[in-house]
C-alpha cells in the first residue's frame, strides 16, 4: 500500500516562484496583491471558496524546519544550488513559529460583484517576508474554481427562477438543479468544493462530498444537500429488455411513497411513457402516494423533453394553472440528466413555456457542465501585485501590455464600494477607506472572519429579492 506524503506548503507553489525572492527590487518590504475576474462568460462572479482554502491550507502552524529543508533538497535538484530562500522560509519558521506572517481582505461569500474588481487582496505583515504573498499565489489563485462553478449554478438559478415567475411556482426553485456532477470531476478534492458551490444556490445534490465540505468548513451541523432513491440504466437493463416493465414496477414497489426518480431511456423512451409507464403501470402511478420522476437521459434535450410531456399529459392527465400553463398530474414529474448545460436549460424552458408548458414539470441533472467544464479563463481571473513598498516609500504597480489592454492590472492599495448599485473598485493609498466592502479575513496565521452556510445562502437569497 502506498504511503500518503505529508503535505508541504512550501512545495506549493510555481517552479519559478522559488526564484522570486531574488528578483524584487533591493530595499523591498512589503508586496500588495489582489486577485480580480477580468470578464468572461458573465458579468459579474458570485464570491465564495476562499473560507475553505484559508482553513484547509493557511491557517494554524503550516510550515516546520522539516518542511524548509525538503523544499531545499528538491528545489536544488529540480533548480539548482542557492535558488530556494532557506534563510526566508526559516525565518518563518522561527520568528512566527510556522505560522504564514500575511493579511488577507475579501469581499463576503456569498457577494455578487461585478467583474473588473478587487475581490481579494494580500500583504505581507513582516518586511523578511516581501517574497511570501505572490508565492501564495498558486494556491489562492485557485479559488477562481469555486467562485466559477458559484456564478454558473446562480445564472442557472436566475434563468429558472424567471421560467417559474413566468409559468408556474417560484417556490420550487431549490430542487430545479441537482448536482450530477461528481464522477464527472478530477478529484475528490474538485468534487467537494465544486458541489459546495451550487449548494449555496440550490439543495439538490447527488455529489456528497459538497455537502461534506460545507458540514467541514462553512459551520454546519445540518443536512445541506438532498436527493431521492433513484434508478440508473444498471438496475433497469439487469432485468433485461423482455423485463423492463418489471424493473420499473419494482421501482414503485420498493418506493411505494415519495419522490423516486428511474432512468427510462434504456431502450425507446416514448413507449416506455406511453405503453409501460402510461398504460401497464399507470393505475399503480396514480396510487403511489408520492410523485414519479421520469428520467430520459439521451438526445436532445429540448425535443425528447417536450415529447415526453405530451405523452405524460395524454396518459396521466395535466391541468392548466392560474397562469395559463399546463402542469402534469401532481404523480408525474420529468427530470432531464443528459446534454444539460446553461445553454441548454434555457432552450428547453423557453420551448416548454412556447408550448404551453409550466416549468413546474422539470428539473434538470447537470454533471460535468456544472463541475468540470470550466477552467480559470471562463471569468478570466487573475493575481496581480499592485503596489510595493522599497525603503519606506510606497510605489504603485501595474501592467498595461501593448497587445493585450485587457489585462492591463490595477494600481496601489484597492478598496470596494458600492455605488448606486454597481460595484467600484478605487486606490485607498495607506490606510482603510470608509465603506470598504473587503474585510480583514486572516492575518498571521489565523482566520478573524469565517461564514456559515448560512451566512451565505442568505446573501444569495437577497440577490433573487
Amino acid at each position: 500500500m502506498l504511503k500518503t506524503e505529508a503535505r508541504n506548503l512550501v512545495l506549493q507553489t510555481d517552479s519559478y516562484k522559488f526564484t522570486h525572492w531574488r528578483q524584487y527590487p533591493p530595499g523591498t518590504q512589503f508586496v500588495y496583491s489582489y486577485l480580480e475576474s477580468r470578464g468572461g462568460m458573465f458579468e459579474k462572479t458570485l464570491f465564495f471558496g476562499l473560507q475553505y482554502y484559508l482553513l484547509e491550507y493557511l491557517a494554524g502552524v503550516v510550515v516546520n524546519e522539516e518542511d524548509v529543508r525538503e523544499a531545499r533538497s528538491f528545489v536544488d535538484q529540480h533548480i539548482g544550488p542557492g535558488a530556494f530562500n532557506f534563510d526566508g522560509w526559516m525565518h518563518i519558521v522561527r520568528r512566527h513559529g510556522g505560522k504564514l506572517p500575511v493579511v488577507i481582505k475579501a469581499v463576503r461569500e456569498g457577494m455578487l460583484v461585478d467583474v473588473r474588481n478587487v475581490l481579494v487582496t494580500i500583504e505581507n505583515t513582516d518586511p523578511v517576508c516581501y517574497w511570501l504573498p505572490n508565492y501564495l499565489e498558486t494556491l489562492l489563485l485557485k479559488v477562481w474554481y469555486p467562485i466559477t462553478v458559484a456564478t454558473l449554478s446562480h445564472a442557472i438559478h436566475e434563468a429558472v427562477l424567471h421560467a417559474l415567475e413566468q409559468s408556474g411556482d417560484p417556490a420550487l426553485i431549490d430542487f430545479k438543479l441537482h448536482d450530477f456532477g461528481y464522477r464527472g470531476v478530477s478529484s475528490e478534492e474538485t468534487a467537494g468544493i465544486g458541489a459546495a458551490a451550487h449548494l449555496i444556490n440550490f439543495k439538490g445534490t447527488d455529489t456528497v462530498a459538497g455537502i461534506r465540505c460545507l458540514q467541514r468548513y462553512y459551520g454546519s451541523s445540518e443536512m445541506e444537500g438532498f436527493s431521492i432513491p433513484a434508478a440508473e440504466h444498471s438496475t433497469i437493463t439487469s432485468w433485461g429488455r423482455e423485463n423492463e416493465v418489471r424493473a420499473y414496477d419494482n421501482m414503485l414497489t420498493q418506493f411505494p411513497g415519495g419522490l423516486v426518480a428511474v432512468v427510462s431511456d434504456s431502450y425507446n423512451v416514448y413507449d416506455a411513457c406511453e405503453k409501460l409507464w402510461g398504460e401497464a403501470l399507470h393505475d399503480k402511478v396514480l396510487k403511489r402516494e408520492g410523485t414519479l420522476v421520469i428520467r430520459p437521459d439521451s438526445g436532445n434535450p429540448r425535443e425528447v423533453v417536450l415529447k415526453v410531456l405530451e405523452i405524460l399529459g395524454h396518459k396521466f392527465g395535466c391541468e392548466t394553472n392560474s397562469k395559463g400553463y399546463r402542469v402534469l398530474n401532481p404523480h408525474v414529474r420529468i427530470i432531464q440528466g443528459d446534454g444539460v448545460n446553461y445553454w441548454t436549460i434555457q432552450d428547453t424552458l423557453t420551448a416548454m413555456i412556447r408550448a404551453g408548458w409550466s416549468a413546474d414539470n422539470i428539473a434538470f441533472g447537470m454533471g460535468g457542465a456544472l463541475l468540470q467544464q470550466l477552467n480559470r479563463d471562463t471569468q478570466k481571473f487573475a493575481f496581480k501585485c499592485s503596489s510595493i513598498t522599497v525603503n519606506g516609500e510606497d510605489r504603485e504597480v501595474f501592467k498595461d501590455p501593448v497587445e493585450g489592454h485587457d489585462k492591463a492590472s490595477k494600481r496601489g492599495r484597492l478598496a470596494l464600494h458600492r455605488v448606486n448599485g454597481k460595484w467600484k473598485t478605487s486606490r485607498t493609498g495607506n490606510g482603510d477607506v470608509p465603506g470598504d466592502e473587503l474585510r480583514v479575513v486572516f492575518r498571521d496565521g489565523e482566520v478573524l472572519a469565517r461564514d456559515t452556510v448560512k451566512d451565505v445562502r442568505e446573501r444569495v437569497a437577497r440577490l433573487s429579492s
